[in-house]
């Protein structure tokens, strides 16, 4: 017998002695009495010295202020949860949940490469980059004559102290992704040239995630908060998240996606990873319903990931099986927004670090790139895998726009990037797990491509009047048991149109990203079938109690064949 949520939650309570609350996220009802436990709490409006001063005397202690949301995190005991559940001043208590971290041929696969001959390199423009840091003495992240292209940089990972540079590697690389200049791979003894989306974006460093690429939701506000706060001092236009957790309540309940979306407002494009999730069959949906948390959030750009297969044509590339699927659990929100390359992506990392210790085979040998090298490993470029990757992409694509029109604003940058995105794709393909031999086949429907392929290019030759007004939320789904249609929700986040979109916009069993969804004269999605129906909708229904929590660590290191 399968238990109701709310028997499960009541049989926790219980067990553990603590009642879920609608206060009180569910996943504290598990921890025992007797434990101490970090939380973010989020009042009804700023906290005051006497909140905190409450906490104290509950045994707490504050551990960072989270004005940009309401909240504070601390860490008190278990018991100390009830006091907060009959407290009028506070509105939601969640776990401070530790998130993860999640060029070659992927240039000219998106046209960054015809975008960068035009002159359209990202100058002027500066992206956020939060994650273990940037090790900004590799020479791709330097301005000509050696400057730093990082114009600030602070850490919020308390286990790492003030050292805001990377020692885990994901962050540098990343960095490099969005905009590594190619310096170290360029010139007539290099046989290929490992270029940023973005070669000359100004970098601000906020690092959250320690040398072992952990950190917590707490740490990730903290930086959002610092910069926003920083926003006019250095122009900074977009925020780079390749990280994530698993999604355990609404997106309106998130303190992740509530901060996600306070940059949003403020004027800062939020590009964020949809996980690595693609594969998980332990809830029976092939991997529907994983995206990650902040991915979940309607405002923000989540993105998946395609393999480029390392040719020049962008006609041969297919989705990497590991790339998360929508529809997001609790609220069902359409995403990704936009796929992008991200598996086996070389970029620069420098070597002594964490990951270049653990993982020398990824390495790129240097006879892959320098005219009569050897097969010893490169101490300036490295190769990862994950939507991670495909994220910088994105960003990067991002600032070209900005560059070219500074004042689009977040929701403009989403409309173009989605309606410019290529949506030419087969129905399926299959990819190869490297080590155990297994094949996945990955179906092409809105839950796993959203609007399409990352065209750079296209991107910044659409000249479509936009409204500045106008909000680009990922829409909602519903399934319609009367048309048995999966349907568009005809409420506020609705707004690619003029007007409401009501149920005869419809997805269902063979109409995918339905044609007469438009934005302009133009279609925002495509038309293909959408053949994720059954198992979405189907049976084995994806709205479970949270996203599973793998980390498919092998994955986002070694990609797939």
């Amino acid at each position: 017998m399968r238990l109701s949520r709310k028997a499960f939650l009541l049989l926790l309570a219980a067990s553990f002695g603590f009642a879920a609350s609608p206060k009180i996220s569910r996943d504290l009802a598990t921890v025992p009495a007797d434990r101490q436990v970090s939380v973010i709490v989020r009042y009804t409006h700023q906290p005051e010295a006497r909140h905190h001063a409450r906490m104290t005397r509950q045994g707490g202690k504050l551990n960072r202020a989270l004005d940009l949301v309401h909240s504070a995190a601390y860490t008190l005991p278990v018991s100390a949860l009830a006091d907060l559940e009959n407290d009028p001043d506070v509105e939601y208590v969640a776990p401070d949940r530790p998130v993860a971290a999640t060029l070659d041929y992927a240039n000219p696969a998106i046209n960054a490469g015809i975008a960068r001959q035009y002159g359209w390199d990202g100058s002027g423009v500066t992206v956020a980059v939060i994650d273990s840091g940037i090790m900004d003495s590799h020479p791709d992240l330097q301005a000509p004559g050696g400057a730093s292209r990082v114009v600030y940089a602070e850490s919020f990972n308390l286990t790492e102290g003030n050292d805001y540079f990377d020692r885990y590697g994901h962050g540098t690389h990343v960095a490099a992704i969005l905009g590594g200049d190619a310096s170290q791979s360029t010139g007539s003894q290099y046989t290929r040239t490992f270029w940023g989306t973005a070669p000359k974006v100004r970098f601000v460093n906020l690092k959250v995630l320690d040398r072992n690429g952990a950190g917590t939701d707490s740490m990730v506000i903290a930086a959002i908060q610092r910069a926003i706060a920083l926003k006019n001092t250095y122009n900074i236009k977009i925020i780079n998240l390749s990280l994530g957790r698993p999604v355990m309540e609404s997106y309106t309940l998130d303190p992740l996606c509530q901060a996600v979306e306070q940059a949003w407002k403020a004027g800062i494009v939020v590009i964020v990873a949809a996980g690595n999730e693609g594969r998980n069959n332990t809830k029976a949906t092939s991997g529907y319903g994983t995206i990650t948390s902040p991915g979940n959030d309607p405002y923000v750009i989540t993105v998946g990931a395609m393999k480029d297969v390392k040719t020049l044509s962008r006609g041969d590339d297919q989705m990497a099986s590991y790339s998360s699927k929508g529809p997001t659990l609790f609220d069902q929100i359409a995403k990704p927004d936009i796929v992008a390359p991200g598996n086996k992506i070389i970029s620069a990392i420098p070597t002594g670090l964490a990951l270049t210790n653990s993982y020398p085979g990824n390495k790129v040998a240097n006879g892959y790139y320098i005219r009569g090298g050897t097969s010893q490993g490169s101490d300036y470029y490295f190769e990862l895998s994950g939507t991670s990757m495909a994220t910088p992409m994105v960003a990067g694509a991002a600032a070209l726009l900005l560059q070219k029109q500074p004042g689009l604003t977040p929701d403009q940058i989403k409309a173009k990037l989605m309606k410019t995105a290529s949506k030419s794709f087969p129905a399926s393909s299959v990819a190869t797990d490297p080590v155990t031999g297994k094949v996945y086949t990955v179906t092409y429907d809105l839950f796993t491509v959203g609007a399409g392929y990352l065209d750079v290019w296209a991107a910044l030759n659409n000249n479509d009047s936009i409204s500045a007004t106008k909000k680009a939320l990922s829409p909602a789904v519903v399934y319609n048991s009367a048309l048995k249609k999966v349907v568009l929700t005809n409420g506020s986040n609705i707004v690619w149109g003029d007007t409401g979109l009501g149920l005869n916009i419809v997805w269902g069993d063979t109409v995918l990203r339905a044609n007469n969804i438009v934005w302009g004269d133009n279609i925002v999605w495509g038309d293909s079938t959408m053949s994720g129906f059954n198992i979405v909708w189907g049976d084995n229904i994806v709205w479970g109690d949270s996203t599973p929590a793998s980390e498919l660590l092998s994955l986002a290191i070694n990609g797939e064949r």
